[in-house]
């Protein structure tokens, strides 16, 4: 009747992924890769791309590129994003930054500073595909 919830995510594929995370404390610089989701409450300098769900905590901060599916954003962003599906930033997000995506929630108080183009996962795609070939997109180069 009551089961434990599961912390892994289930794919089509049938292959489960743990959600990945980078503490409070902690910084990364460089480019990140990951089939599952990933929260950030530290400092990633760098793109990150997710086939995945990312989210952002008060405490965490991206400077660079990200590319999910979905995200929820509730600290600080200079980036591009192009999120596929729905991107929600959070009453203490604050984003600095030109954004695709399918869908876009906005809390009553976040800071959205930028473009937004709600084209969806157009170039969603070719990004994943040609981050997991270790290949660097346009955007990507921009960035160095």
């Amino acid at each position: 009747m009551f089961q434990k919830k599961s912390n892994t995510m289930a794919r089509s594929n049938g292959t489960d992924y743990k959600p990945n995370t980078i503490v409070t404390g902690t910084t990364i610089k460089g480019d990140i890769v990951s089939e599952g989701d990933f929260r950030i409450d530290g400092k990633l300098t760098g793109s990150i791309t997710s086939k995945g769900k990312i989210v952002v905590g008060q405490s965490g901060s991206i400077d660079g590129e990200i590319t999910c599916q979905n995200a929820d954003i509730s600290g600080i962003i200079k980036a591009k994003l192009n999120v596929e599906q729905l991107l929600t930033l959070k009453s203490s997000a604050n984003l600095s930054g030109d954004v695709i995506t399918g869908k876009l929630a906005i809390e009553p108080g976040a800071k959205f500073t930028g473009t937004c183009n709600m084209s969806g996962g157009n170039t969603f795609d070719k990004q994943i595909g040609s981050a997991n070939d270790g290949k660097q997109g346009s955007k990507e180069k921009q960035l160095k």
